[in-house]
């Protein structure tokens, strides 16, 4: 019986056989961590002592002749939610398959969960969830039954696949739907289906390709929130690939860019959003307003040019006399216009590939 008292909330310990608890913030309102599988199989998957990085690599490497997919690796992912970018051939899906031990690199090593990935590649499956970008599911099977199947040949016994598919299917919002065919479901709800069977054997870390292609900005946002609390609340590991970098920016935690197999940059998401220097203004009023206001910047000493709708101010070289924010709303008051806000420029995942000479599709 899944307990009703919220204090029980998972651990955020991996390693440890956690009790059943309650996640009162998503459809369906209950999830089992581990503690199925820990009774079926007992927690017989468990790898070395992966505290320190949930997958390293180094000097990986995977030459295919005509091409270099992966060039002399070397990343350290760790808990949480992590971004994982790159342009098409950048090597995200090499990597990947690398990881999971279907693909033999040409040299280097790597670990997932503590595991070689020479030696431990059925080891890391069974610990490893993996939802596809492609479309892959079968249009006459119920998601009951389709995640209740992929439980069972995931270990669990019959009546524990059944119970743990029903959770996993109300976690991801799928409680009303589950028993129709998913070849009537909608983009949104297949995505769901997907992140369920990639749930359902309780891994420890879960690769998830493009999981908001297709979705409307209102079921991307639902999928985005997903897959944080996946990352932050269950204690799962989360290495999520997108080519629409905002995304990344509002859920992951670090962020690994690759660039033609090489490793471009591998950082904590906050460390790319530094502040530029730059103060972005907005000021509403009369036509021509934004024009009035920033020639009267540029003319007290603060070099601007416009951005969109905005003013953007260039601090480090500014010349004015006194505080910049103060000179903003003098100058502001002087023209009769109204200062909507004044608000800090922060790179963005896309200055990176910008620098690096990458053309990637930015969110928008």
């Amino acid at each position: 019986m899944v307990s009703s008292d919220p204090r029980q909330l998972v651990s955020s310990d991996p390693r440890s056989r956690l009790p059943t608890g309650v996640d009162q913030g998503l459809p369906g309102g209950a999830i089992r961590r581990r503690s199925a599988i820990v009774t079926a199989m007992g927690d017989q998957t468990a790898g070395g002592d992966w505290s320190g990085s949930v997958i390293a690599t180094e000097g990986l490497t995977k030459d295919y002749g005509s091409v270099l997919a992966l060039d002399s690796l070397d990343v350290n992912i760790g808990d949480g939610v992590t971004g994982l970018v790159g342009a098409n051939g950048a090597g995200k899906s090499t990597l990947i398959k690398i990881l999971l031990g279907l693909l033999a690199p040409t040299a280097g090593s790597a670990q997932v969960l503590g595991l070689d990935i020479a030696t431990g590649g059925e080891a890391i499956r069974r610990q490893v969830g993996y939802m596809p970008e492609h479309e892959c599911l079968p249009p006459d099977v119920s998601a009951s039954d389709f995640v209740n199947h992929l439980a069972q040949m995931s270990g669990l016994p019959r009546s524990a696949a059944r119970e743990r598919a029903a959770d996993v299917l109300r976690h991801v919002g799928l409680a009303e739907e589950r028993y129709r065919p998913m070849g009537g479901y909608s983009t949104g709800m297949k995505q769901r289906a997907k992140l369920a069977q990639a749930l359902v054997h309780d891994p420890r870390l879960i690769f998830l390709d493009e999981p908001t292609n297709g979705l409307d900005p209102a079921a991307r946002d639902d999928m985005l929130q997903l897959v944080q609390r996946i990352g932050h609340d269950f204690g799962i590991a989360v290495l999520v690939t997108s080519h629409l970098l905002g995304e990344l920016e509002r859920v992951s935690d670090h962020v690994v860019i690759l660039d033609s197999g090489r490793l471009l940059r591998s950082s904590a998401t906050t460390d790319f959003l530094d502040t530029t220097g730059t103060l972005l203004i907005e000021v509403i009023g009369e036509s021509g307003a934004q024009d009035r206001m920033g020639h009267a910047l540029a003319e007290a000493g603060l070099p601007c040019w416009p951005r969109g709708h905005l003013i953007a101010v260039d601090t480090t070289r500014a010349t004015a006399d006194g505080d910049v924010h103060d000179v903003i709303r003098d100058t502001a008051c002087d023209l009769g216009v109204g200062l909507v806000r004044i608000q800090a420029d922060h790179r963005r995942i896309e200055d990176v590939f910008r620098e690096g000479g990458e053309h990637v599709v930015a969110a928008s």
